[in-house]
């Protein structure tokens, strides 16, 4: 028989000491589900024991949008902050009443394109008059959770960050924070300070995985199973794709109806992986003169697009790959090292095969 694992203390965290004997393979099967378990647990525990105020950075900077601001002007100050969001302050209401992202902005010209609407008199519209335009919210920045996390009649329970204001207070364990971000298909979750009510950053998946990482990246007996036994990530017929010749209109509306960020890019005639493409890349954006210059790029096909891709926050993220055959521990520490928002799974041949979003990572341990 397996010993019962115990749990032993060390300096990055908790790992698992465990005697072989000669038990079956029902009694090895028992094992690993033991592991599994206990290396949840243990992450679960940390993730209690942990405020949201241990993800802050030591320095850093908070962009608050007045609602009566030209959206126009808040887009490229999100970019001139390097910030890919900010929380909307309604001076009327005296209160927090939303979020704006960077792909927001590129979602409304979207809205412009595909109902010929003037986009010049986009430079005179507020941030209030967006969202409270019903052709807009209910089209282009109409919510659309990830199909591996919508509910099972198929619609959608998470909160609309354009129209409510959904936070944490900074004391609030991270476990509150990943139920959250997750329960609600929140990509950013403001972090309050009780005491005034003020923003003190916002916290994501990444932020998350960051701080995981630090204290568990030495613990190799807990996460020694591969992600794809685990079930973590999205494989086979469910992975969307995308095509170089597509234009970025196409590719844009498809990440919007599937809840996605971003789309791994493949060759169309050997299926290889060539790129990611994010909703968040501003490329088009930065080669527009004007706004109706921005609008007709959206014509630009993927290929001529990443071929440009800019290198600051708003950048999709650079192709990171791994296998199915790859250890959750693996990758841990393949995050601790680049960061990274999703890794793309190939086959030997570079082929696409699965995608694991940070999402994905933190989902397992909830």
């Amino acid at each position: 028989m397996l010993s019962q694992p115990q749990l032993t203390p060390t300096s990055g965290g908790i790992a698992i000491a465990a005697q072989a004997g000669a038990g079956s393979a029902s009694g090895m099967l028992g094992e690993r589900e033991v592991v599994r378990n206990t290396g949840k647990q243990a992450i679960v525990s940390f993730l209690e024991s942990q405020t949201c105020y241990s993800v802050l950075r030591a320095s850093g900077k908070v962009v608050v949008f007045d609602t009566r601001i030209p959206i126009q002007l808040a887009f490229y100050a999100l970019v001139e902050h390097d910030m890919q969001a900010a929380p909307l302050w309604d001076p009327k209401r005296c209160q927090f009443v939303g979020i704006l992202t960077v792909t927001d902005f590129i979602d409304v010209l979207r809205y412009y394109r595909e109902t010929g609407s003037d986009v010049l008199t986009l430079a005179s519209r507020s941030i209030a008059d967006i969202l409270a335009d019903e052709g807009i919210l209910g089209t282009v920045l109409k919510k659309n959770p990830p199909r591996r996390y919508a509910s099972a009649n198929g619609e959608d329970t998470g909160e609309d960050q354009h129209s409510s204001f959904l936070s944490v207070d900074a004391d609030a364990n991270l476990d509150r924070a990943c139920h959250l971000l997750h329960d609600q298909t929140m990509d950013f979750l403001p972090v309050m300070l009780p005491s005034d009510m003020r923003v003190l950053a916002t916290v994501t998946y990444t932020c998350v995985l960051e701080h995981l990482v630090s204290n568990f990246r030495e613990q190799r007996r807990l996460f020694d199973d591969t992600i794809y036994d685990l079930g973590i990530g999205t494989y086979g017929e469910d992975v969307v794709v995308a095509y170089p010749h597509q234009t970025l209109h196409e590719v844009l509306h498809t990440l919007h109806l599937h809840g996605l960020s971003a789309v791994p890019v493949i060759d169309e005639n050997t299926k290889k992986i060539r790129g990611v493409y994010s909703r968040s890349d501003i490329t088009f954006l930065t080669k527009a003169s004007d706004a109706e210059d921005a609008v007709s790029n959206l014509n630009l096909t993927l290929d001529v697009l990443m071929a440009q891709q800019r290198t600051d926050v708003t950048t999709p993220d650079a192709l990171h790959t791994c296998s199915t055959r790859h250890t959750l521990q693996y990758v841990f520490e393949y995050f601790a090292q680049w960061k990274f928002n999703r890794l793309i799974c190939v086959d030997e041949e570079e082929r696409v095969v699965g995608v694991v979003s940070a999402r994905d990572l933190v989902a397992y341990f909830l």
